[in-house]
């Protein structure tokens, strides 16, 4: 079996190994931002401003402004009145976590990233829908009055879009703080916005909080937390903001200049998406409306495909022992003819 582990080019299209092409439908940069001439160009651009990363801590008496400007903008961009960026979307999450876990019960989700695990991973019971009436209806009964909600907003593997409006049952004097990572769904799912609807936080008793890797769809190398001034704050003023290196400045300059880049990524992704619904109509794939990910569980569809140079995301899910998943994810960077390509071999197979 061939070998990918060792790969010295970018995940782009097209990654060539032992003198063969595959055209390459994985990985998560849904954008394609990583292999953007005009995006790299405009981080290049940021290198040449800012130097190749800033060393400093982030509460030194000495910073550079494009991290508050950039930590505006996305707050701006994505709906929220405030923002930190950090260096990872590990990192952010582990911040909001570790200072946020103390405002009320901590209830984990089914599935929920390790990224926000505090100790160990949670014993929750598989089922999303099972696990949230059930959550509603522990919180209505209980004697406690604030809680923190830890979940993902979707799902990328299988793939599935989580949704929260049910929590709209809970008793208004019932104190709910939501921290849903949206790592996969930032910036892909919607333009400029995130993969949950934000309606159903938006009671008196309810407070949402998203983190987020930056470095997935939308290609900067970075985490964010997004949420209300006085959350951020606090999270501010912790040792892990206050003492971790910051993302590369080139990176927040990207991130800050680059909108027009990403919009028009996203304009051709989401038209990729739709044209692969339309081909993909009649083989059974799961995956839902707006999202790159088309998910399988035929087991000999990694090498199949792979014969054919075409090369997918293939891995047990969702234990070691388990059967293998197989995810076809469409990029920006796809063109037509490459879907209709894949869309061929698939039906030819059938």
């Amino acid at each position: 079996m061939k070998d990918f582990q060792y790969l010295n080019q970018p995940t782009g299209r097209i990654i060539q190994q032992d003198g063969e092409n595959y055209l390459f439908f994985g990985g998560t940069a849904y954008l394609g931002l990583l292999d953007n001439p005009r995006y790299i160009s405009l981080y290049k651009e940021g290198i040449d401003k800012y130097g190749l990363n800033n060393g400093t801590s982030r509460n030194n008496n000495v910073q550079l402004g494009i991290y508050r400007e950039a930590e505006n903008h996305t707050a701006q961009r994505f709906g929220f009145e405030d923002a930190i960026l950090l260096s990872s979307g590990y990192l952010a999450a582990q911040l909001a976590i570790k200072v946020l876990c103390g405002r009320g019960e901590l209830i984990y989700a089914p599935d929920t990233h390790p990224a926000l695990w505090i100790d160990g991973k949670p014993h929750v019971k598989e089922n999303f829908d099972v696990w949230m009436e059930e959550t509603i209806n522990y919180i209505n009964c209980s004697d406690g009055g604030e809680f923190v909600v830890v979940s993902n907003a979707l799902d990328n593997l299988t793939p599935m879009l989580y949704d929260f409006s049910s929590f709209e049952a809970i008793n208004p004097n019932k104190k709910v703080l939501f921290v849903l990572d949206d790592s996969h769904g930032i910036g892909v799912l919607r333009k400029n916005g995130t993969s949950v609807g934000l309606n159903f936080a938006d009671r008196d008793n309810f407070t949402l909080i998203v983190v987020a890797s930056l470095a997935k769809g939308m290609g900067t190398d970075a985490g964010v937390v997004l949420g209300n001034k006085e959350h951020m704050d606090m999270l501010r003023k912790h040792p892990i903001f206050t003492g971790a290196s910051p993302s590369s400045p080139a990176s927040m300059y990207v991130l800050l200049k680059g909108q027009d880049i990403y919009e028009q990524s996203f304009d051709k992704l989401q038209h990729n998406i739709s044209l692969a619904q339309q081909l993909f109509a009649h083989l059974q794939f799961k995956s839902i409306s707006n999202f790159s990910v088309f998910s399988a569980l035929e087991a000999n569809l990694y090498q199949y495909l792979l014969d054919k140079n075409v090369l997918i995301s293939s891995f047990s899910y969702p234990f070691p022992a388990s059967p293998l998943l197989n995810r076809i994810v469409i990029s920006a960077l796809h063109e037509e003819q490459d879907l209709r390509h894949i869309a061929a071999i698939f039906y030819a197979k059938s």
